[in-house]
């Protein structure tokens, strides 16, 4: 076959991956906090306002490249019909980072290719795709910084990239730091341009924030800092460590304290790894970034007990590359090295996802969506309170105005927190006075029920067990197998 047509390879292989990857569209596996951008956008379409509760402006959302992207989905395709183009949109873009990510590390093309579909059924890369979150349009940008600024040597890249890249997550600093320390140590010298970048992303979002939300940091982290911040003692944050690094380190979370399958992974991770850069390569700078960049991204937000899924689903792709690099260029038993890795680790870990999206998003998508939906018919007016955790399906699809837990869309929680953490709940109630509650307790039995039994009367259980059942038995079978969801109570108030 000729050069030619080899190098369509890793082109045939993103729209291959593509059209694999939305099969998943079909398990309406979406992210909770999906919802909470989406909403905002829509708030911004509705109010002229980037916010949450109409003309209140906050940042809700911890990305505002994203919010903007979203937006114009919604005047696009209208907001009944843009969330299937934008998870196409996102599930596009990872796969092209990815292409993108090939040509830095691989020269042939079948290579390229076989790397790109592999890379893209890994779990973190079809959860990146398809549950809604902004991490595929920054797998993207981060992939295209690493190709046009660092390997194609473009200067418009090594500014534009970086502004892009902090606009979407302020985090990301993490990896635009990285990136700037390997590259100094591998080519001793400063990239003046890519540091101007980098001051220009970091003063574009601080001053985003200042002069429209009026504060320096996004309203996200300060309300996740105030109601989930612990005081722990040395050993406590070891022992805490050691019980979750298992999970999110890895691509399969079982349960227990230990992960057997994540421990032997890294450690064949890392030394696919030590294999790969002891051979001069002028790839191996790209090795370094993405391998530190994700050892230290996961080592800085399990330090900081930071949870959430999302979080890990780059670094998990990135620190898995090497492992693929490793195989593909075996030159012995290549064939039996590869079979190996796809019988054993890639179908499995592709049968875990698929189960696991079918099951999460039966919990998500049937069950929890019918609650927003309810409470849509229930209440007409779209003025009204609602006071529950967390704020992603239940708010977009019921329309209501919200005050969640953490004070993700609502600031006066946190100054309830402030004030006094243990009973800022309570308080938020008796002095805001939602009209509705959405509670996993029965709150009739709480310390204040006296208050409550009340104020409210419960109108409607919401029960997992209610969404087991389906007309597909191999469905239903996985809907038992892992129900997903928690169960909820619905009280409105009885008084105004």
């Amino acid at each position: 076959m000729s050069e030619t047509k080899n190098k369509k390879f890793p082109i045939y292989a993103v729209l291959v991956t593509v059209v694999f990857k939305l099969l998943f569209l079909l398990t309406n596996y979406i992210q909770e906090d999906a919802f909470i951008t989406w909403r905002v956008a829509q708030n911004l379409m509705d109010y002229g306002v980037i916010g949450f509760n109409g003309p209140v402006k906050i940042s809700a959302s911890t990305t505002h490249l994203y919010v903007f992207v979203s937006y114009l989905f919604n005047v696009i395709f209208g907001k009944e019909h843009f969330i299937v183009p934008l998870l196409i949109f996102n599930s596009v873009l990872f796969t092209v980072g990815s292409l993108l990510l090939s040509h830095l590390l691989l020269k042939n093309h079948r290579h390229k290719a076989i790397f790109i579909f592999l890379i893209g059924i890994l779990p973190p890369a079809i959860k990146v795709s398809i549950l809604g979150m902004e991490y595929g349009i920054l797998f993207f940008l981060e992939m295209a910084l690493l190709y046009y600024g660092f390997f194609k040597g473009k200067k418009w890249a090594l500014i534009l990239f970086p502004v892009m890249i902090l606009f979407t997550r302020i985090d990301t600093v993490i990896f635009l730091g990285i990136v700037f320390l390997v590259d100094l140590v591998w080519t001793r010298k400063i990239r003046w341009l890519y540091v101007a970048g980098g001051i220009a992303g970091i003063a574009v979002t601080l001053a985003f924030n200042w002069l429209y939300f009026g504060e320096i940091v996004n309203n996200t982290i300060v309300a996740k800092k105030l109601a989930y911040s612990k005081h722990f003692t040395f050993e406590q944050n070891l022992d805490y460590f050691r019980l979750n690094f298992g999970n999110f380190w890895g691509m399969l979370k079982l349960p227990g304290d230990f992960n057997p399958v994540t421990v032997a992974i890294l450690i064949f991770e890392l030394l696919c790894f030590v294999y790969l850069i002891r051979h001069r390569n002028k790839r191996n700078v790209f090795l370094w970034m993405i391998f530190i960049f994700g050892w230290v991204k996961q080592l800085v937000f399990l330090s900081q007990k930071s949870l959430f899924d999302w979080y890990y689903w780059v670094p998990q792709i990135l620190l898995f590359v090497p492992v693929l690099i490793f195989i593909l260029e075996q030159k012995e038993k290549r064939n039996l090295w590869l079979s190996l890795l796809i019988m054993v680790y890639i179908v499995p870990m592709l049968a875990f996802q698929t189960i696991h999206s079918i099951a999460t998003g039966n919990g998500e998508w049937n069950y929890r969506r019918t609650i927003g939906l309810f409470l849509n018919k229930y209440e007409k007016d779209k003025n009204q309170w609602i006071f529950l955790e967390p704020a992603g399906y239940v708010p977009y699809f019921s329309g209501l105005k919200t005050i969640d837990e953490v004070g993700l869309v609502d600031k006066e929680v946190q100054e309830e927190i402030k004030k006094d953490k243990p009973n800022f709940w309570i308080n938020t109630v008796k002095n805001r006075k939602p009209k509705y509650l959405l509670s996993y307790d029965d709150l009739f039995k709480s310390k204040n029920a006296e208050y409550l039994m009340a104020h409210y009367r419960l109108i409607r259980e919401f029960r997992v067990k209610d969404h087991l059942k389906s007309d597909n038995k191999i469905l239903e079978k996985i809907y038992i197998l892992k129900p997903s969801g928690t169960d909820y109570n619905l009280y409105e108030r009885i008084d105004r």
